[in-house]
């Protein structure tokens, strides 16, 4: 058995030749790109209005004052939308402008309409009064302030959110190049195991949950997640099958949950085996989920996972989450730390992901709470949790204060 620290050293040793592929940006949401996407154009597109207001040539003011003022001639109003060009230009006019609108290249400086002063009356205006030095470049914004000519919008190897994709219809990018996405297919294992709609079930059965959770997180990342369906404890033939056609296939990943510790129907680790696989590590001084297993054959993995729930979900978010991040080339997860507001005592030499709570106390810090019912099998601390607490391999006993590394649950 080796330690978390040895095992994810092993991942991140694995190396997977993964393509790319350029699809539209209307799909791309959660999809990890394999360049750095820059800007075509410039946001905004030419200099534009902050405010609602009255757009002059500031050089125009110079001298102004309460007791020295001039009269600006208004010439037309500009909207968000409507063409900025003047044809009627001359000096000491004005244009109002409303927010967003883009000012005519003859000015420089923005008057808020709330300053305004109109004459002859503010129904029936045909100039404004202005008894002020304006300021140039007054509530202007710049063209290409925002993002300029070939202005990174998101590095390579970074997940696509909606922000982005407001980003990239505002610039007018229509497809960007990202990784392919990696496809795993996965198989519960079991005699116990029935399908989650039946109403009522026998006492020594439990509901499939496994195979949705995996599907249901995979969804949230850039994965593609084949169900294989529940391998009995009598079908090592089904699985020889469905190994052969896996080898045969583009899936990267054959993950199972469950058949892999050393009971009697445990029968993966010597069919893997047998098949050709070679052992990249089975055993993991972690809890939960100690008897997780990795295997290769060719450019081929295989994980298997525990059986209980909690051991099945820890099992893919710190091995086979952080082996997907590699291998689409994105960078190492960083971990964030919060201070224990309730002591925790664990086995030695494991590494301990227990599910926790996260807050923020009244002076701004993250506290984490360690909640009741750690067993593997048990779900409803799951539920409550948002986060997972990594409790060092070298430490037994943690105290209140301690500062404690967690990450999201997903």
């Amino acid at each position: 058995m080796i330690s978390y620290n040895e095992a994810i050293g092993i991942i991140n040793r694995i190396s997977l030749r993964f393509s790319d592929e350029r699809i539209s940006i209307l799909k791309s949401l959660n999809r990890v790109t394999s360049e750095n996407i820059l800007s075509p154009s410039k946001n905004p597109s030419a200099n534009n209005s902050a405010f609602d207001g009255f757009a002059v040539l500031a050089k125009e003011t110079k001298g102004l004052n309460k007791k020295k003022t001039k009269k600006f001639k208004i010439l037309k109003i500009i909207a968000a939308g409507d063409n900025p060009k003047l044809n009627n230009y001359k000096n000491y006019s004005t244009v109002e402008v409303m927010t967003g609108g883009l000012i005519p290249r003859q000015y420089d400086s923005i008057i808020p309409v709330e300053k305004a002063k109109y004459f002859p009356s503010k129904q029936k205006p045909t100039h404004i009064i202005v008894d002020e030095k304006v300021k140039k470049y007054s509530h202007h914004r710049f063209a290409g302030e925002d993002y300029n000519l070939r202005d990174v919008v998101i590095n390579k190897g970074e997940v696509i959110e909606p922000k982005h994709i407001m980003a990239f219809t505002a610039l007018g990018i229509k497809e960007i190049k990202v990784k392919k996405k990696p496809k795993i297919i996965f198989f519960g294992t079991g005699n116990e195991i029935v399908d989650y709609k039946k109403k009522i079930i026998p006492s020594w059965k439990v509901r499939n949950s496994n195979n949705y959770y995996f599907k249901a997180f995979a969804e949230t990342f850039s994965l593609e997640i084949i169900d294989g369906g529940t391998i009995r404890d009598n079908e090592p033939k089904k699985l020889k099958n469905s190994l052969k056609k896996f080898l045969e296939s583009d899936i990267n990943l054959f993950v199972t949950s469950g058949a892999i510790s050393a009971g009697k129907y445990d029968f993966i680790p010597k069919l893997i085996k047998d098949y050709g696989f070679k052992k990249c590590f089975k055993g993991v001084a972690i809890k939960p989920g100690r008897p997780i297993m990795l295997s290769k054959l060719r450019d081929k993995l295989f994980f298997g996972l525990p059986g209980n729930p909690i051991s099945c979900a820890a099992g893919f978010r710190f091995f086979i989450y952080p082996l997907m991040r590699k291998i689409l080339g994105m960078s190492k997860e960083n971990t964030r730390k919060a201070k224990l507001s309730n002591s925790y005592s664990k086995r030695k030499n494991f590494t301990h992901f227990s599910r926790c709570l996260v807050k923020i106390n009244k002076k701004g810090q993250h506290v984490i709470e360690v909640l009741d019912g750690q067993q593997s099998n048990r779900i409803h601390s799951f539920v409550k949790s948002n986060s997972w607490g990594i409790f060092s391999e070298r430490k037994k006993f943690f105290n209140k204060g301690n500062q404690i590394k967690f990450v999201p649950l997903s």
